[in-house]
């Protein structure tokens, strides 16, 4: 199975940056579409953003829009996730998540879309 570690994460003040890695072992996460998902304590998981497995199209969700950017490096079996302008209502823990499909279509934002899942880095934004 793919296997996916995040690092990155951290305490921030509002209107900082932070730069999330995701790091994929096998040979097939070039071959997946890949997303971030998030959840905050006592909330349901969200929909970040996603990126298609070539890399040419994305999927951002309206509350980081403009001020989150997705990247993916294939060669380097990795993921990034650039976060800047952060927000105290960012703070969450932050998962990594490989699609189900190899080669599939388009830039999944749907937690059934994805069947492989990173063990979560904690973003914490002060205000």
């Amino acid at each position: 199975q793919v296997q996916l570690v995040e690092s990155g994460g951290g305490l921030v003040q509002a209107g900082g940056s932070l730069r999330l890695s995701c790091a994929a072992s096998g040979r097939t996460f070039g071959s997946r579409a890949m997303g971030w998902f998030r959840q905050a304590p006592g909330k349901e998981r969200e929909f970040v953003v996603s990126i298609s497995w070539g890399g040419g199209s994305t999927n951002y969700a309206d509350s980081v829009k403009g001020r989150f950017t997705i990247s993916r490096d294939n060669a380097k079996n990795t993921v990034y996730l650039q976060m800047n302008s952060l927000k105290p209502e960012d703070t969450a823990v932050y998962y990594c998540a490989a699609a189900r499909t190899i080669l599939g279509r388009g830039t999944p934002a749907l937690e059934t879309e994805y069947a492989y899942w990173g063990q979560g880095t904690q973003v914490t934004v002060s205000s």
